[in-house]
C-alpha cells in the first residue's frame, strides 16, 4: 500500500525538535531554538537502546500495550479486516514496536488498538484508549476512521496524527503525516517552473485523485507562472481520444502532467506513443504514484521526471525491521515510526504542553526516516521531496530532498 493509496482504495483525498534516524538509535537534536513565554530552552538528547528490549504484552479484549510509562499513547490500526488480518495494520504495529524499542525509554505505553478497518471501529477504538488515559492518538490510516476518530478525540480535547491521505479528514487538531498528492503535485510544478517550463497540458483521470491532484496543479501552476494550455479528462478504458486531442495541440505545449496511478500507467505509456507526441520536447511530470517498478520501465516514461521521498530512509529502517520480524514492511510503515517517536520524543522534552498544538506545528519541524517534516495549524503537512527522472529503466535523483524549511508554513 503506497502514501496515496487511499485515493484508488478509499475514495478520497513551542520547541522545534528533529527526529533523525540513524542505525538501531534516536538521537533528537533541536533544530532552530524557539524563545519566548512559555517555551523551554533546546537541549540536545541522546537516546539509544539495543532493538528487541520490548515490553509487549496482550489484552484480552482491549488491544495490546507497549511500554509501561506513564505517558500513554494511542496507536489506532486495522489490525483486521473484513478478510481477516491486515498485513498494512500489522506492519504499522510492529513499526510502532520499532521505534519504541529504539528510543530506549521506559516511561511511555502505547495502547495499541484494532480499528477492524471501519469508522465504527475507529470511533470504539479511539474512546478505549482515551478512557484508557492515552493524551494523543496515532492513526487510524483511512480516511472515514479518521473522521470517526477525530470526532471521538475532540470532544476530549486529545491530538490527533493520522496517517490518511485525504486532505480533507485534516482539521484543528487532526494531523496527516502521510504523503499528500498536494505536495507532490506543488513540488513537480515548482521544479518545472525552475526548469523554463511554460505551457503545460493535464491529462488526468476522472475520480477522486485526479480531482484532487488536478485542483492543486491548476493553483500551483498559477503560482509558479505557467500557463495551462488544456486540460483532458478520461474514463478507464477511454484514454485514446482526450490523448489525441492533446496530441493536437501538442505544438503549444512544453511539458504534459499525468496524474494518474501506477497500474494505468502503462496504457498512457502506449498511447502517448501511438499519438506520435515528441516526447524529447515535451516534458511528461508526474506524482509519487510512479515511484514503482511498473512505471519505471515504460517506454514512453524514460525521461519523465516524477515527485517521491527519498529511500534511504526506509530502506534502512526496513532492514532493521527484517531483523527484527522476519518480514517486510508495508512501505507506510515509516509513518508509525515516524509519529510514535515523535511523539515519545516530545514526552521527554516538552513537559505538560508535550502535544499542544504549538508544540506540533512548530514551523522548524521534525526529521524521520522520511525526511524532514512540519504540520500546519489546518492539520496538512509539508514534506521534503525529491525530483526524479526516470532512467534506464531506474529513477535518478534530479533534485534532493530539502533537509530543513524555510517560512513558517502557514
Amino acid at each position: 500500500m503506497g502514501h496515496v493509496g487511499e485515493f484508488t482504495r478509499r475514495s478520497f483525498a513551542g520547541l522545534a525538535r528533529a527526529l533523525l534516524v540513524t542505525g538501531a538509535s534516536l538521537s533528537l537534536f533541536a533544530c532552530n531554538p524557539l524563545s519566548g513565554p512559555g517555551v523551554p530552552g533546546a537541549r540536545d538528547l541522546k537516546l539509544a537502546a539495543p532493538v528487541g528490549q520490548v515490553e509487549v504484552g496482550p489484552l484480552a479484549d482491549s488491544g495490546e500495550l507497549i511500554g509501561n510509562g506513564a505517558t500513554r499513547i494511542a496507536l489506532i490500526v486495522p489490525l483486521s479486516q473484513a478478510s481477516g488480518p491486515s498485513q498494512v495494520g500489522a506492519s504499522l504495529r510492529n513499526a510502532a514496536k520499532l521505534a519504541y524499542a529504539e528510543s530506549g525509554t521506559n516511561d511511555v505505553t502505547i495502547l495499541v488498538k484494532d480499528d477492524h478497518s471501519t469508522p465504527a471501529g475507529a470511533a470504539q477504538a479511539t474512546q478505549a484508549a482515551l478512557s484508557e488515559g492515552a493524551e494523543i492518538v496515532i492513526g487510524p490510516v483511512f480516511a472515514g476512521s479518521v473522521r470517526e476518530a477525530a470526532r471521538v478525540a475532540r470532544s476530549a480535547s486529545k491530538p490527533v496524527i493520522a496517517f490518511s491521505t485525504d486532505s480533507s479528514v485534516a482539521g484543528h487538531g487532526v494531523y496527516l503525516l502521510s504523503f499528500q498528492v498536494e505536495s507532490y503535485v506543488d513540488r513537480i510544478v515548482a521544479y518545472a517552473a525552475e526548469r523554463g517550463k511554460k505551457s503545460v497540458a493535464v491529462l488526468a483521470p476522472e475520480g477522486d485523485y485526479g480531482n484532487v491532484a488536478l485542483a492543486q496543479f491548476q493553483q500551483s501552476a498559477a503560482e509558479h507562472g505557467l500557463r495551462v494550455l488544456t486540460i483532458e479528462r478520461y474514463k478507464p478504458g477511454a484514454l485514446q481520444p482526450s490523448v489525441q486531442r492533446i496530441a493536437a495541440a501538442s505544438e503549444q505545449i512544453d511539458a504534459l502532467f499525468v496524474p494518474e496511478q501506477a497500474e494505468a500507467m502503462a496504457a498512457v505509456s502506449r498511447e502517448l506513443l501511438a499519438a506520435g507526441l515528441d516526447l524529447k520536447r515535451i516534458q511528461i511530470l508526474g506524482t509519487g504514484l510512479w515511484n514503482d517498478a511498473r512505471v519505471l520501465k515504460l517506454p514512453a516514461l524514460q525521461g519523465a521526471w516524477f515527485v517521491a521521498p527519498e529511500n534511504t530512509g526506509f530502506n534502512a529502517l526496513a532492514q532493521r525491521y527484517r531483523a527484527k520480524f522476519n518480514s517486510d514492511p508495508a512501505r507506510i510503515a515509516t509513518l508509525a515510526y515516524d509519529a510514535v517517536s515523535l511523539a515519545i520524543a516530545l514526552s521527554r522534552s516538552q513537559g505538560s504542553q508535550r502535544y499542544s498544538e504549538s508544540v506540533l506545528t512548530n514551523p522548524s519541524g521534525f526529521n524521520g526516516a522520511d525526511g524532514v517534516f512540519r504540520f500546519k495549524a489546518d492539520g496538512s503537512n509539508d514534506r521534503g521531496l525529491s525530483v526524479l527522472e526516470i532512467s534506464g529503466g531506474a529513477a535518478r535523483v534530479l533534485a534532493p530532498a530539502p533537509r530543513s524549511f524555510t517560512g513558517n508554513g502557514a
